[in-house]
This record gives C-alpha cells, structure tokens and sequence, in this order.
C-alpha cells in the first residue's frame, strides 16, 4: 500500500521524505491556507520534493471553473494531480479533464455508488472519507472494503482507491487488510505507525544490559 502524506507543511513533507516512507502528497485548501503563502508557489514546492503524485484541489464548483482550474494546476509541474469534489460537474470535469491526460483524484467520496461513478468517469483515484463516517456512527472502513469488492469485479474500472480522513493506526491497518490501494495520512499518524510499548520495552531492556555488560561497538 502507498503512503500520501495528508499536509502542506514544507517541513513535514521533507522529514518524512527523507524516510523513503512517504509516496505522494494529498493538500487541500485548508492545509495550504494555513502555511500564509501562495497556493501556486507551495505546490510547486511540494512537487519538487515528491517525485509521486500530489493532490492539489480546485476551488471552482461548476464544471467549466473546474475544468480551467484544473489545467492551471496540472501546468505546476508534471506529477500533479487534480482534486475534484465529488458532485455531477465534479464528476464530468474529471472526464474531461483524464480525457486529456489529467490525473484526478476525486474528493469527498462517502458512499459505494459514488466510487463507482467516479471510476466511470475515468478518476486516477477515488478518496472515501473514513474518519467522518465514522464520526456520524457509519462503520468507514465497511466503505472501503464494499469499494474493493466492487472494484474487484470489474478489470476496466483502473481508479485506486485512496483512504481519506484517517485519524488512527488502526484505520492504517484495516486499510491494508482491505486491500486499500493508498493511504493518506497525517504527519503524526503517519509516525504512530512505527510505535509499539513493547519495542520502547524491548529497547530499554536491551540497552541496560548492554551498559551492565560494557558492550561498546
């Protein structure tokens, strides 16, 4: 499974980069509105540092505002890819727009009829919102794996799916159980991943043992 890195800060994205963990970048205009600088420059920036796909999201909400927005952002740089909110101009910009070569990520996805209209209309991927099912009492990860299963049945539908508002570890792992094809996290999730209290108890017992016995390498 891919990891996406779910933010636009500069600093994250190079840190967790530098890991080799992290695939592709998903922002949105909120994350970008809280760095204080200009939506165009920070994506270019983040296309630099990613050689994967980066998300970035049109503000337009009718479908020739999504279209010339989305041409606009696929001219930053090459691995850029358009996100486009899930309604009916939504979905027939994402057509016009992967007609041409586009990639698209389609955004705010929250029910299997959804998915399967956005993969019709060509989207490079489909993000269901797990984390805001959940918050309204709708099992998110039953989402994700009606999604594979129906993606499953079909060899002409190619979208990916990418697990959107993950707010655990455990939606990490019920992701890649599933069969999830990307996983877009936070920074901090993303980092609570490598963390287990037995290894921290692991290590220290080892290390004191080590101290006791004067091993030095």
């Amino acid at each position: 499974m891919k990891f996406f890195v779910d933010t636009a800060d500069i600093a994250d994205i190079k840190e967790l980069a530098a890991t080799g963990m992290v695939d592709g970048v998903t922002t949105n205009p909120s994350l970008i509105a809280k760095s204080g600088r200009e939506f165009k420059d920070v994506i270019a920036e983040i296309c630099d540092i990613v050689p994967g796909d980066v998300s970035a999201e049109v503000v337009a909400t009718d479908f020739d505002g999504m279209v010339s927005e989305g041409k606009k952002l696929m001219a930053i740089a090459s691995n850029v890819v358009v996100k486009l909110p899930l309604t009916w101009d939504g979905l027939k910009a994402t057509r016009a727009l992967s007609d041409e070569g586009g990639k698209v990520n389609v955004t705010l996805c929250f029910s299997t009829n959804q998915a399967l209209l956005a993969a019709k209309a060509g989207a490079t991927y489909i993000s269901p919102f797990v984390g805001r099912l959940d918050d309204i009492n709708i099992d998110g990860m039953e989402l994700i794996a009606e999604i594979r299963a129906m993606y499953d049945n079909y060899d002409a539908l190619k979208t990916e799916i990418l697990v959107a508002s993950i707010r655990s570890a455990n939606h990490v792992r019920q992701s890649a159980i599933i069969g999830a094809d990307v996983a877009t996290l936070p920074p901090n999730v993303l980092k609570s991943l490598a963390v287990h209290p037995l290894t921290d108890k692991g290590l220290s017992a080892f290390l004191a043992d080590a101290e006791k016995a004067g091993i030095k390498v």
